[in-house]
């Protein structure tokens, strides 16, 4: 946007800081909870947009007074001093008008929100399985190194090792925002453990990710939703419970279904299945609602085919590839170990751009 524009668009996130201290000082809404909730969330998304202003004010203010006093002075020394000046804060005020253009980006509302991986096998069989494993590791590494606690909700396990399918939610501070770029198809390109000829194999897995819901975002009416009880079981359908503990649950007008089994309470199945059934509606709601900011999660799982890629790694050669964006980093154990941020970063910067160039978000 042209410089005009920003003004006139900070002019109004002014007014609206502004209000937001009128409101919070009122008697009315200090005393309701949800409201006054509200109106101090959004007094904090715009402080620090209009403290940027204001500083980007007092430089470009700072930088012209400084060249109006060259206009007056004969002191040499005095007139280098000024000029040097001006030149500072002409410097300082181009790199908050940058920041402020930043900060200005729409900001995506499930930022903040805790956030459920789906974690999913797909084209490679056997190696297939073992990449899921290699993938959930990697994200719970990920969380650990942020701070975040990642819990494991669902697990389905391959008869040679690895996973079908599991499901993690991860909770802490912008966990949406950071990993919300990983949601597609990861391809591996390895030699097998069990590939005498040492011979490479291509083999995928695919990762949803989904902004964890509130109860209160999503309606969900509980006559809607069918609870079947059943029996666990282990890998290749062993029993590993005697009693009924596992939960089924399937929504009746989407016949969205969530499995969970991995504890022996049926009581903690049935809460674990909620929050992904709530997650899975939620985003369902997102895609309706707005589909321009909202990756399809159909298009964020794929067919799960070889071809279809938002990033590749390959061990012969020690490189990660994301595919999106072009970027090759020659670091795959670090990365394996949850060493994710450089990827991130890039995607975040480049998703920026293109919000500034009035393009989609991905």
């Amino acid at each position: 946007m042209s410089e005009e524009q920003l003004v006139a668009r900070l002019t109004e996130v002014q007014a609206s800081f502004e209000q937001t201290l009128t409101d919070m000082a009122d008697p009315d809404i200090a005393g309701d909870k949800i409201r006054y909730t509200e109106v101090a969330k959004r007094h904090s998304e715009l402080k620090p947009i209009v403290e940027t202003y204001h500083a980007w004010q007092e430089a470009q203010t700072e930088a012209g007074e400084a060249r109006e006093m060259t206009k007056s002075e004969s002191d040499e020394e005095m007139l280098t001093f000024l000029r040097e000046q001006a030149e500072a804060k002409d410097g300082e005020a181009e790199g908050l008008l940058a920041k402020l253009q930043l900060l200005l980006v729409p900001k995506d509302p499930n930022d903040d929100k805790d956030v459920i991986i789906e974690v999913r096998a797909a084209a490679g069989g056997d190696e297939a399985a073992l990449w899921a494993g290699d993938l959930t590791r990697m994200y719970q590494r990920y969380a650990e190194n942020h701070g975040w606690q990642a819990e494991t909700l669902e697990v389905s396990e391959a008869e040679g090792g690895g996973f079908k399918e599991v499901t993690l939610a991860v909770k802490g501070k912008g966990a949406y925002s950071r990993l919300k770029f990983e949601a597609g198809v990861h391809r591996v390109q390895r030699v097998p453990k069990t590939e005498s000829q040492g011979r490479i194999h291509t083999s995928t897995a695919s990762v949803a990710v989904l902004p964890e819901a509130e109860e209160i975002e999503v309606e969900l009416d509980l006559n809607d939703v069918k609870v079947d009880t059943f029996r666990s079981s282990g890998p290749g359908g062993q029993s590993v419970n005697t009693t009924d503990s596992a939960i089924r649950l399937t929504h009746i007008p989407t016949g969205v279904r969530v499995t969970c089994q991995d504890e022996k309470s049926q009581l903690q199945n049935k809460e674990k299945a909620f929050r992904i059934l709530r997650a899975r509606l939620y985003q369902t709601q997102l895609e309706a609602q707005q589909a321009e900011l909202s990756a399809n999660r159909r298009d964020q799982v794929g067919t799960g085919d070889r071809s279809e890629k938002i990033r590749t790694y390959n061990f012969k050669e020690n490189r990660v590839t994301d595919h999106r964006i072009g970027l090759t980093i020659s670091q795959l154990p670090a990365i394996l170990e949850g060493g994710l941020d450089a990827f991130v970063d890039a995607l975040t910067i480049d998703n920026q751009a293109r919000l500034l160039a009035g393009g989609d978000e991905s």
